[in-house]
Order: C-alpha cells, then structure tokens, then sequence
C-alpha cells in the first residue's frame, strides 16, 4: 500500500514556526514514526511552498499512491486549483490541519479544498496525521 503525504506553503518550517499553534517538532522527524508505526505501509512525502507544483504533486500521487494524506496550509482557504486537482485524481484524500481552522480568524473557517476530500481531521496536532492514514486504511481495504 502506498499513501502520499501533501504539506503545503509554510509547514516545512515546522517546529520552529508558531510553535504555540504549530508544536515544536519538525514533521521529518514525525513521519519517521509514522513509517515505524506502519512498515507495511509505503510513504511518500512531499512539500512545497508553490501552488502549482502542489497540484502537479497531487495529480501525481493519483497515479503511483492508493490514497493521500493532504495538508493545503493556507492554500485551503483560495486555491480552487487544488481543489480540482484532489477532485480529479479519484482516490480517497484526507486533509489534515495541525490547527482548530475553526477556532482561528473567520478567512480560515472555510475549505475550497475540503469538499473534495473523504475527510478532514484538524486540531489535533501532528498526530492527525497518524489518524488520517488509519482512515485511509479502513477506507482502502
């Protein structure tokens, strides 16, 4: 089985960003537990500041992964190109946010990109990550 983890703009400076919003750990070190917790499972990671390229890297992961674990960071809230490209691809997708979107400013009560997703776990921290990939694996079997 192969999932695809997605991180948009900013969450390559995880641990060191808001880390009273965002925790203190950088998410290299998280996936590396992730991969232990899992050793039948594949991942692939990947992350970019570019919305271009973040569509471009989830139009792949339709084609190589059975399902993706997508956090759109602020791209969540504007890019309907992503939005398109998760509808496209035809595999189960579940969006991620560290955060409670909804406990934040209003701008951020709102996903373009949720619509198109099996689910969306948020304010949870890395560990919805963790969550996400249980979802998808009740999702895939």
């Amino acid at each position: 089985m192969r999932i695809e983890i997605i991180n948009g703009p900013n969450l390559n400076l995880l641990g060191s960003r808001e880390p009273d919003i965002y925790g203190d750990s950088g998410f290299e070190k998280w996936l590396s537990t992730i991969e232990t917790a899992y050793p039948g499972v594949t991942f692939i990671y990947s992350q970019s500041n570019i919305e271009g390229e973040l569509v471009t890297l989830i139009q792949s992961a339709g084609e190589r992964s059975d399902g993706v674990i997508i956090n759109p960071g602020g791209y969540t809230h504007t890019s309907v190109a992503m939005a398109d490209a998760i509808a496209a691809i035809g595999k189960p997708v579940v969006e991620v946010h560290i955060s409670n979107l909804l406990s934040r400013e209003e701008f951020r009560h709102t996903s373009l990109t949720g619509r198109y997703c099996t689910g969306t776990i948020m304010g949870l921290g890395l560990d919805g990550y963790r969550l996400a990939v249980e979802a998808l694996l009740a999702k895939l079997k």
